[in-house]
């Protein structure tokens, strides 16, 4: 029996617009690869885009050595981020409209150059890169208790469901993002912490590797297009009423109320 990539995607989809945790799809394809998992992300973007939405981002997940080693990788995964995802700085997000979302802290890239692997590095992104920004992205997972094979994450576009982007923009000149500390703060309290290098030793290697890895499809990444380098902090479960901080060194501050 072979892998119907469209039917999954609809699955998927369903089960994000239904807000319905679900089981996860290796439970049925047990087979299922990541090479296959990207083919069914493909699909659920083009069920989004067909709808009329907008990928208006791109993100990288599974980017600290800790999670690579936790899910048995040996390079991160991508995803998309479209138009009904953003909040604004200072907004609300509106729990009900999603299953059971975590919070993590970022530093997001907006590139003033086109980059195109298959070898660019981490210096040439940040000779390409316009602008750094502080950022929160909320992952929800559609599988039943967040649980998940590498392959589940990717075809379920890496839990991607909402971010923030800060109102500060910085020029990456002369920063050493490896050393920016973050804080994530939840109602005041300090929930995560940590430092750009937590993000595969500099977040600009995250940028360098999700171009390497568009190149493999023929892509490249995009002059003004926005790239979130992966979660600095662990992913912090959150409730109605929470206010959520994140505090970026030299970047400035973004915040969400959840409501």
């Amino acid at each position: 029996m072979g892998i119907d990539f469209r039917e999954i995607a609809q699955f998927l989809h369903r089960a994000e617009t239904e807000k319905r945790a679900v089981e996860r799809i290796t439970a049925r394809y047990p087979e299922l690869t990541v090479e296959d998992a990207y083919r069914i992300q493909e699909e659920l973007a083009a069920i989004k885009q067909a709808q009329g939405h907008r990928v208006i981002a791109r993100k990288m997940g599974l980017t600290s050595k800790a999670k690579m080693k936790q899910m048995n990788v040996e390079e991160p995964i991508h995803g998309l981020l479209f138009d009904y995802m953003v909040i604004e700085d200072g907004g609300v997000l509106v729990y009900d409209e999603l299953i059971h979302p975590r919070v993590e802290a970022e530093i997001a890239f907006v590139l003033g150059e086109d980059l195109e692997g298959p070898a660019v590095t981490g210096a040439q992104v940040l000779k390409a890169t316009q602008y750094v920004l502080p950022a929160i992205e909320f992952v929800d997972s559609r599988y039943e208790n967040f649980r998940f094979t590498l392959a589940d994450v990717v075809a379920d576009n890496t839990s991607s469901s909402r971010f923030v982007l800060g109102s500060k923009l910085t020029s990456p000149e002369g920063l050493d993002l490896d050393l920016i500390g973050v804080t994530l703060h939840i109602n005041g309290e300090i929930k995560g912490l940590g430092a750009g290098a937590a993000v595969l030793g500099h977040p600009a290697n995250s940028v360098a590797m999700l171009a390497n890895m568009l190149a493999r499809k023929g892509e490249r990444l995009r002059a003004g297009e926005v790239v979130l380098t992966g979660g600095i902090t662990e992913a912090i479960v959150v409730e109605p009423g929470d206010v959520v901080t994140a505090k970026l060194d030299q970047l400035g501050d973004v915040s969400v109320v959840v409501k």
